[in-house]
């Protein structure tokens, strides 16, 4: 539907359509109402003015192309039936041996999107429960651009206040975000590391977190140094493996 905007001082409102093209505005009947015929041959004209207008902006209402219907660039990414496999995670194993017998993972296909998930819980040696929690997320985008919604979304974290650290990182897809949180202090508190990727129109995220409340055997949780490295190695490797 063409966007109204308000008029500038001393000028009539107008209209623009999808790409910014004016669209003049409807004149007002010939006084008095006119004839018939007149009435025809006017609207005629109004809508053959529009209809240009329209072309003028390079759009054609019926058949039209624009950024959205474009083919989508996964890079050579593929759905996978489970993206708890695809992951990559031996970087984990010298803190957390134990393997997490039943994950949560699922994949969702839709012609627009496909939405595959994975969370597992990290063991250390010896513990009944989780002593850290590792998710991965990967979305291929089929009908629209990624591109913009990414760097908004991770960008903001620079604007969030507390103990959030945000920062652009490079070697990953065309761009990639690094976000940690430490609120360690004394006996309680936790860390996170995310690691965020776009590539194409794939965006994928790793993210581990911890509660310093929650640890099972090993009481020494990872630096978020330490853990930086882990979710770096893992996403070079699952990046790779989600191709096949």
């Amino acid at each position: 539907m063409p966007q109204q905007v308000p008029p500038q001082p001393g000028q009539p409102g107008s209209y623009y359509g999808p790409q910014g093209a004016p669209i003049p505005q409807l004149p007002p009947p010939p006084p008095g109402g006119g004839s018939g015929a007149g009435k025809a041959v006017l609207w005629a004209a109004v809508g053959a003015l529009v209809a240009s207008a329209f072309w003028g902006g390079g759009v054609l209402l019926l058949g039209g192309k624009d950024k959205d219907t474009a083919t989508a660039d996964l890079k050579g990414y593929k759905v996978q039936s489970d993206v708890c496999s695809a992951a990559e995670i031996s970087a984990f194993k010298g803190k957390y041996p134990e393997s997490d017998s039943s994950p949560v993972t699922y994949t969702l296909k839709h012609d627009a999107l496909d939405d595959m998930y994975c969370d597992m819980d990290l063991k250390a040696s010896g513990s009944t429960y989780a002593d850290a929690y590792l998710s991965t997320t990967v979305q291929l985008h089929k009908t629209t651009d990624p591109s913009a919604e990414f760097v908004a979304r991770w960008e903001s974290y620079t604007q969030r206040k507390g103990d959030y650290k945000a920062e652009k990182v490079t070697g990953f897809g065309d761009a990639a975000y690094l976000i940690t949180e430490d609120t360690i202090s004394g006996s309680s508190g936790s860390r996170s590391v995310t690691l965020a990727v776009r590539d194409g129109w794939m965006t994928y995220q790793m993210a581990w977190s911890m509660y310093l409340s929650s640890l099972d055997k090993d009481k020494t949780p990872p630096s978020v140094s330490e853990v930086t490295g882990w979710v770096k190695s893992s996403t070079t490797a699952t990046l790779a493996k989600l191709k096949n």
